[in-house]
């Protein structure tokens, strides 16, 4: 059934506010749409069910890839061709790199956004394994503000992700984290390009002394979801490469991935070649990654020496939780600056509320000096990190200091947030803003927030 364009409506309205403005008025009735490459295959065969499009293409909030120290932030509006194009994903990110590459044609790569990828939530898009491997954040945006949350698990089933009805991806945020992996991406379809893949892998590994330190594998087109490998991921770790241990990836991978007969390919075949593909990237890890060269930090070939309770007080000013020190402390050696920042973050995400309370409690109030009985590391990372906020005007810090008084009465503990870069004004709407959520989400929006202030102030740390 061809469709007819006179039963559908689009608009442009030209900024993300409006947008977000648009579908929070009319919940579940304006379908967004960017490049288009997947919504149009729907229109051209009269499946398109959404009558009323709502343009985001080119919107200058989804279309920036913004560069710090500790990540790379894609917007969700940018291009495979951007992708490709981008110095540091070419270089730190090549998983996607390769990813980018393999989209479709050049029209397709000029138009397809990693945003609309991600959103169509098909277990076979090239791009999703490799976001998995990076350990990806996505940034959701609706009128209630921002959230971030792991992409790990955004997919809840087949089409289904977390996004609820009135959030947009506003940007893909990936750790820089990875220099000292080696890399692995192989497609298995009719063409590398331009073919939708019946297997694909992205995966991430280091070894040392024959050993596997840590590996991060994912595949596309084995389950109704993209997938990350946790389960083969734990029965390679610690593990020497050899046959014992491909037999058992083998069978890891078979209980691990749920493949179906379709157009493209069957179950049986699907199995097959996932265990193969796992087993080569594993095979290749152990003759070609033993020689990506890591050279280890000096501050952290010292703390790797220290004794249990020295190690503990070195590190503690970074996170402020004593149950995160000892876990970070029980992790040594610690290979790299990466393994550091790696395992800071497991360690931290896997902690009880009452250790993250015990982080938060350990910060001054925004606008505030350090308490005396602070560490002076800690008094002069917390100056640094506050320090725009000095240069703001009386009434900038007389509002803040009442919502941060409104803050501690609803939630009965202090305002966390991670104020590097950003400015009083800024610090005062995000406080104003998160003054809306419920109890639990506060809870994990702070502790999003401590984490990155960890993530900070440990590679401050790594510079002694």
């Amino acid at each position: 059934m061809r469709s007819n364009p006179s039963d559908y409506e689009m608009l442009a309205p030209g900024n993300l506010i409006k947008v977000v403005s648009l579908l929070t008025k009319e919940p579940g009735v304006w379908l967004p749409i960017a490049g288009g490459t997947d919504v149009m295959v729907q229109y051209a065969a009269g499946r398109l069910p959404a009558r009323k499009l709502v343009s985001i293409w080119n919107l200058p909030e989804l279309r920036r890839i913004d560069v710090t120290e500790s990540e790379i932030s894609i917007g969700a509006g940018c291009t495979y061709t951007d992708l490709r194009k981008h110095e540091i994903v070419g270089r730190e990110f090549p998983l996607l790199h390769s990813a980018a590459r393999w989209t479709g044609g050049v029209a397709n790569q000029n138009r397809g956004t990693i945003g609309g990828n991600i959103v169509n939530a098909s277990p076979a898009a090239d791009s999703l394994p490799a976001l998995l491997a990076y350990d990806a954040e996505l940034v959701l945006v609706s009128v209630r503000g921002e959230r971030r949350v792991r992409y790990t698990g955004f997919h809840t089933g087949y089409k289904k992700t977390l996004l609820a009805i009135d959030e947009l991806v506003q940007s893909v945020c990936l750790p820089r984290r990875f220099a000292g992996y080696f890399s692995h991406a192989r497609k298995v379809g009719a063409r590398n390009s331009q073919a939708i893949s019946k297997v694909c892998i992205a995966a991430l590994g280091r070894i040392a002394n024959g050993v596997v330190e840590n590996v991060h594998i994912a595949l596309g087109s084995v389950t109704p979801v993209p997938l990350r490998m946790t389960r083969t991921e734990q029965t390679v770790r610690g593990r020497t490469i050899d046959a014992d241990l491909l037999r058992s990836v083998r069978k890891a991978v078979f209980s691990e991935i749920q493949p179906i007969d379709d157009i493209r390919s069957t179950a049986r075949y699907r199995v097959a070649v996932a265990g193969n593909l796992v087993a080569d990237f594993l095979l290749r890890l152990n003759s070609e990654g033993a020689g990506i060269e890591r050279v280890m930090n000096p501050i952290l070939e010292r703390w790797n020496r220290l004794s249990i309770g020295d190690a503990m007080q070195d590190i503690l000013p970074c996170c402020g939780s004593r149950a995160w020190a000892q876990g970070m402390v029980a992790r040594r050696p610690l290979a790299d600056d990466a393994a550091l920042l790696a395992a800071s973050d497991e360690i931290w995400r896997s902690l009880a509320a009452a250790d993250w309370m015990e982080a938060f409690n350990s910060h001054p109030r925004i606008g505030e000096s350090r308490p005396s009985s602070a560490p002076a590391v800690s008094v002069e990372w917390s100056a640094q990190e506050q320090s725009k906020v000095e240069d703001a005007d009386t009434r900038v810090k007389d509002a803040l200091a009442d919502a941060n008084r409104e803050y501690e009465r609803r939630f009965n503990r202090i305002f966390i947030v991670c104020a590097t870069g950003k400015s009083a004004d800024e610090i005062l709407k995000i406080l104003q803003r998160r003054l809306t959520n419920d109890a639990d989400t506060e809870l994990h929006e702070a502790a999003e927030q401590q984490r990155q202030i960890t993530q900070l102030r440990l590679k401050k740390w790594l510079q002694g």
